[in-house]
């Protein structure tokens, strides 16, 4: 564990144990089978980012009331719920090191209970009778789908640019971590200044979280990761590191890796040229340094807040997200 992870943990230990409270209690009421499905992977050692991420925006706002963490559980059951589809979507066998729900439950189980989560986030959303909360989170969903979908069209496509790939990444992964940022200084009653504030924190570390993440399909391996190394090319996904060093490589190394990605010939040692390339034609690099320059957009954007243990730990989430596992 890292000195700086160690350090969020501790920060951040009273309200992620309210947190894991929450999820468990929210889905108590529900059917056995939902809960079990849905608990199969939500308490399956999720970092709990989102809904942590709410419930500091509103306390660097000054909210004192008693609603942020049940609210905060939208975050990660919307999470969840994408991380069930997706997994159907892409055929993927191992999720957070286990083996992922559809293989255990079936399709048709975990598609409804994905759907479950969905419905069950805005119904508590409703319950707290934020109005401009359920406009972001009904927003929310719809832009996750779209991404997903944008994502599946483009799905080994060798011409998909730096331009789309940001655009899905937003729909994706950014949106939900903007809004949970942006949740949390409505229900703070905070000013457009602050809302907005909090609103590009969460955008762009969505940017570089996913980044990140897309980084160690190349840099890490199966037991860090928690899924299957090089799952997403293997899958036709092309991220940064891939469409980077595609757009840079001479004719033979381009047409090399076209390859290997086109048939799926992913023998060890394809792979480890694969990571080679992506190395001599800067695609590594390059997603590293958008990575740090997202994060230092992330940092500049809640300057304005006066110093706090709550934005100390809120630059240091934003600082974690480069140093976690690459």
């Amino acid at each position: 564990m890292t000195d700086l992870k160690h350090k969020i943990l501790a920060m951040a230990k009273d309200d992620l144990e309210a947190i894991e409270e929450a999820l468990l209690l929210n889905l108590k009421p529900h059917l056995d089978l939902v809960a079990q499905v849905a608990g199969h992977l939500l308490f399956s050692g999720g970092k709990r980012l989102r809904p942590l991420l709410m419930i500091l925006s509103a306390r660097i706002c000054g909210y004192k009331m008693h609603d942020d963490k049940k609210l905060s559980t939208v975050f990660e059951y919307l999470h969840t719920a994408s991380l069930l589809h997706d997994d159907i979507v892409d055929g993927a066998s191992i999720r957070r090191g286990r083996p992922v729900a559809h293989s255990i439950w079936g399709n048709p189980t975990v598609v409804l209970v994905g759907d479950f989560l969905l419905a069950r986030s805005l119904s508590i959303a409703a319950e707290t009778g934020f109005i401009n909360a359920i406009k972001i989170i009904a927003k929310i969903t719809e832009n996750m789908s779209q991404g997903e979908i944008q994502q599946l069209m483009k799905k080994g496509d060798f011409d998909f640019s730096e331009k789309e790939y940001m655009e899905v990444i937003r729909r994706k992964t950014s949106v939900l971590i903007q809004g949970a940022c942006s949740v949390g200084a409505l229900i703070a009653n905070a000013p457009k200044k602050k809302e907005t504030a909090l609103s590009e924190y969460g955008l762009n570390l969505g940017y570089a979280f996913q980044m990140a993440d897309d980084l160690l399909d190349y840099t890490s391996d199966t037991d860090v990761l928690g899924k299957e190394v090089g799952a997403d090319l293997k899958e036709g996904k092309l991220t940064l590191p891939v469409i980077f060093a595609l757009n840079n490589a001479d004719s033979k190394d381009r047409s090399f890796m076209e390859k290997v990605i086109k048939n799926k010939d992913f023998s060890v040692h394809n792979f480890k040229a694969l990571v080679e390339l992506l190395v001599k034609y800067g695609g590594i690099q390059y997603t590293k340094k958008m990575a740090v320059k997202y994060v230092d957009r992330a940092k500049e954007a809640i300057y304005l807040f006066k110093n706090s243990e709550t934005k100390e730990l809120l630059l240091d989430v934003a600082d974690y997200v480069l140093v976690r596992r690459f």
